[in-house]
């Protein structure tokens, strides 16, 4: 799932910086560790990610729903 969501590049110092392609946000930079990367992402909260799952809930119930 963070391959789909993140993109990492490696700085010519040997640190690495992540963004969210959802949001293109920079969540990271200049990390040293692919450790400290996994959690700082997993501590991002996508706001463009947020709205689509919350749009995708509320079409949800319109599909299932049936006529009386």
């Amino acid at each position: 799932f963070r391959g789909a969501m993140y993109n990492r590049t490696q700085n010519d110092n040997g640190t690495y910086n992540t963004r969210c392609l959802y949001c293109f946000m920079t969540v990271a930079s200049a990390v040293e560790t692919a450790e400290e990367l996994e959690g700082l992402e997993a501590h991002h909260i996508c706001p463009e990610r947020a709205l689509a799952d919350l749009l995708a809930q509320r079409m949800q119930p319109l599909s299932n729903s049936h006529p009386h």
